[in-house]
């Protein structure tokens, strides 16, 4: 009889030294043979049939409806009929603007068309391909070329793609909760009916498809879930918000301005309808759309040459206003695989034993996690011994269990899992694993169990036999990207299912702020208010199951936080699925893939770095430039007022707005727009922008007027317009380049280059003749254009004084 602690190594037939969970292997039943799975015949008459699940996971939109898009716009039509007038009664140099509208149109139907391209190639790249089973034998096959009744096979952390039913179950595990809500999982037997849009948390099986194609419960859900994007930002709702106020204004004051130029004053018709035009054309911020979807797409191409498929164009965004980000520790901190450094025979086990139980728990697992691969390497599978009954890994329960005929009449079974969750409190082991535990090292306990794998609690009772202590591998990158989320001030959760001890040596080893502050998932607060303190107040967590991370990522929201979740398991995947952000690696399980808005196809974690800092360039370059936009459409409307209550002429030409627009918006918004930009994202993007825009027009458009007014009191005759219009244009560009200097701050080299860039190009305008006659512009004796300038320093220097004003007293 074997003391208690120890474990019989021979094939002694005394009772103590057998666990009975069951018959004995002579009485087994036979084994059935897998099904074989449709032929190559039977698939190729199901496709002919049209039975084939022809559901295309869509990465972006297509050609037609990015044309379409970028086309059919609201301000393209008021801008092509104006146009068109244009092109019949004014010279070509007045009808400019339209030839650049048709350029910033074709711009961005060729930049989101690459990022469409892009997309679509990362999308094949992270594909994930079910394993079916055809003619006998498995193989991978794309998600639409499954055919109704193929038989497909599952495992921990695969997506179920079709509606099925259940054929083969070893211990299935599946979790509905993206269809129905609930969080616990469900035990699949054969018979049972599994729906497309759930996926498995342990075991495995096989199902065969009964409903695929738009037949299936989650096809639409899917589709529709997986398209491109550009909407649901705070970016692009604040841009369409704005422009609908715009539309409001423009409307009632075209209106009047086209009035007070046709049937008020009595001007030369064609000259009025120009005049006209020039008043209504700058109203419109026709580039800032333009702008926001280049930006976009080309920080899609950016990132897609980092092997980061962005699934949703808005987690660009999202991930830039990211404050904290709860990071898995496998797979994310450590690489996936890992090495065993001992095993730690208790209580005097035979070690050599201990290594064939190993071994034949690791050749009974069709599907190896991590930890259980670590332990075949090291452990080879005995000869003659058979796996007669599993219990598969769950992140809930935290270990598993085979039950093994030993090939001897001995029957035996075991658990392999955390040590803590399988130890009673006080067991001697569990001091020594806390020891390894403090050194970063994983520790799985095996235990004989007390009873059989079908029971309530397998664990109770089990009896400790060995440590098994496994050396992960750090990701040699993980240590700068800690740091540089530190640098940016984005706290950083480790939130695992390892024991917190560990984690936090783990963590503490890459340098990670507060991995000191470690805490035990099973003892946090179940109250959302207390959850919350404590993750303020804590760094590393372990002993987290799925269900908790779900709570942790809600309990930070609550508390005002914008959470990013990152992970590979499945037992990320309602955590990630409810983050604002969630962030998975290419070598995830399919189910992560399927949630996260973001994949890291090269299961780098160093690239989220840059995800960051392309949408914290998309965010902050954006809001500049919506400033440049809104400051004219805010002059040009104040500026129709005006005219149309002095009863004057309007004092610019088509040609004349179109040259101030494009050397002080169009071209500098452009490289500014795609300029680095590390400042933290901040929200209410409306405020901020309307904030500047308003009183920055305001002034503009009131020194605009006075040097107008001032240039028709000093210049007289028939031919005096032409004069008193580029005089007025004189100040309007001078106030507008001080505009573009302070919207380039803090300068460099080249924003003081392309500022000079614009200014020189101006002068160039008003020194070349030919130029002057294009462009209609020709300053007249020297004191009204040195008047100009003196009103455009007064207007500079206001807009600075009130835009620091606002920074001061008005704070969003």
């Amino acid at each position: 009889m074997t003391q208690r602690g120890q474990v019989d190594t021979g094939g002694s037939d005394s009772g103590n030294s057998r666990i009975d969970t069951g018959a004995e292997p002579d009485a087994a039943p036979p084994a059935v043979p897998p099904e074989p799975g449709l032929t190559s015949a039977e698939v190729a008459e199901a496709v002919a049939r049209g039975e084939v699940n022809d559901v295309p996971v869509r990465s972006s939109r297509s050609l037609a409806e990015i044309a379409r898009a970028n086309i059919f716009t609201r301000f393209n039509a008021i801008i092509g009929v104006l146009w068109v007038i244009m092109l019949f009664v004014a010279p070509i140099q007045d009808s400019l603007f339209g030839f650049v509208i048709v350029a910033n149109t074709g711009i961005g139907i060729f930049q989101e068309w690459r990022a469409k391209r892009t997309l679509d190639g990362l999308a094949v790249i992270g594909e994930a391909k079910p394993t079916v089973r055809r003619d006998g034998r498995p193989g991978e096959v794309s998600t639409s070329e499954i055919v109704l009744g193929d038989l497909i096979e599952i495992g921990p952390g695969d997506k179920i793609v079709v509606d099925g039913e259940v054929r083969e179950a070893d211990g299935l595990e599946v979790d509905e909760s993206l269809l129905t809500g609930e969080a616990d999982p469900v035990v699949k037997r054969p018979g049972d009916e599994v729906m497309s849009g759930s996926f498995v948390t342990a075991g495995g099986g096989a199902f065969r498809a009964t409903k695929v194609g738009r037949e299936a419960y989650a096809a639409q859900l899917a589709e529709e879930a997986s398209r491109f994007t550009l909407v649901h930002s705070e970016l692009r709702s604040g841009i369409s918000t704005i422009l609908k106020y715009v539309t409001w204004m423009m409307v009632p004051t075209a209106i009047g301005l086209v009035v007070s130029q046709l049937v008020v004053r009595d001007n030369d018709f064609k000259n009025a309808v120009a005049r006209t035009v020039g008043g209504i054309v700058p109203m419109v911020p026709e580039g800032l759309v333009l702008l926001t979807s280049v930006a976009f797409a080309i920080g899609v191409i950016r990132l897609g040459r980092k092997q980061c498929l962005v699934q949703e164009l808005p987690a660009i965004e999202g991930l830039a206003r990211v404050d904290t980000v709860c990071l898995d520790k496998t797979g994310t901190l450590t690489e996936g695989g890992m090495d065993v450094q001992a095993i730690r025979p208790l209580g005097g086990a035979d070690e050599a034993y201990v290594r064939r139980v190993l071994g034949a728990l690791g050749a009974g697992d069709p599907r190896p996690n991590a930890s259980l691969q670590a332990v075949i390497d090291a452990c080879p599978a005995p000869e003659g011994w058979r796996t007669t009954g599993t219990l598969p890994f769950s992140s809930a329960r935290k270990y598993s269990g085979a039950s093994l005929d030993e090939g001897d009449a001995t029957h035996r079974t075991w658990l392999l899992g955390a040590p803590d969750v399988l130890l009673r409190p006080g067991a001697e082991a569990l001091a020594e694993t806390d020891a390894l535990n403090e050194r970063g090292l994983r520790v799985l306990l095996l235990s004989r169990a007390a009873g059989g794998l079908d029971g309530p609690d397998p664990g109770a009772g089990a009896e400790p036999t060995a440590l098994v202590v496994l050396e992960q591998r750090l990701r040699p990158d993980a240590a700068d990207t800690l740091r540089y989320f530190e640098d940016q001030h984005v706290a950083a959760k480790v939130i695992s299912g390892d024991n917190a001890v560990s984690v936090g040596a783990v963590a503490g080893k890459l340098g990670l702020p507060g991995a000191e502050r470690t805490y035990d998932a099973r003892k946090l607060p179940k109250e959302p208010e207390a959850l919350a303190d404590t993750l303020d107040e804590n760094t590393v967590f372990g002993r987290v199951t799925p269900q908790q991370k779900r709570d942790m990522v809600g309990a930070l929201q609550a508390h005002g936080h914008t959470v990013a979740m990152t992970g590979d398991g499945v037992n990320d995947v309602l955590a990630l699925k409810d983050a604002d952000i969630g962030v998975s690696m290419g070598s995830g399980s399919e189910a992560t893939r399927a949630v996260a808005q973001i994949v890291l196809l090269n299961n780098s974690f160093s690239t989220l770095p840059s995800v960051v800092a392309e949408g914290r360039r998309v965010i902050g370059n954006i809001t500049r430039v919506a400033t440049l936009f809104l400051v004219k459409t805010v002059y040009s409307v104040l500026l129709a007022i005006l005219v149309v209550l002095s009863q004057t002429e309007y004092p610019f030409l088509p040609r004349h707005l179109t040259l101030l627009s494009t050397l002080t918006i169009g071209v500098p918004a452009f490289f500014l727009a795609l300029a680095p930009n590390k400042e933290r994202a901040q929200p209410h993007f409306v405020k901020r922008v309307m904030r500047y825009a308003i009183p920055g027009g305001v002034i503009a458009a009131l020194a605009t007027f006075t040097t107008y007014m001032t240039a028709r009191a000093y210049y007289t005759g028939p031919d005096s317009l032409p004069a008193e219009t580029s005089a007025a244009t004189l100040t309007l560009f001078l106030v507008s380049l001080w505009v573009l200097a302070i919207i380039a701050r803090p300068y460099t080299w080249w924003r003081v280059g392309l500022v000079a860039t614009m200014a020189g190009a101006f002068l160039v305008v008003l020194a070349v003749p030919w130029l002057q006659d294009f462009f209609a512009l020709r300053l007249v004796g020297s004191v009204m254009p040195w008047a100009a300038v003196g009103i455009a320093v007064i207007a500079a220097a206001l807009i600075e004084v009130v835009w620091r004003l606002v920074d001061r007293r008005l704070p969003v």
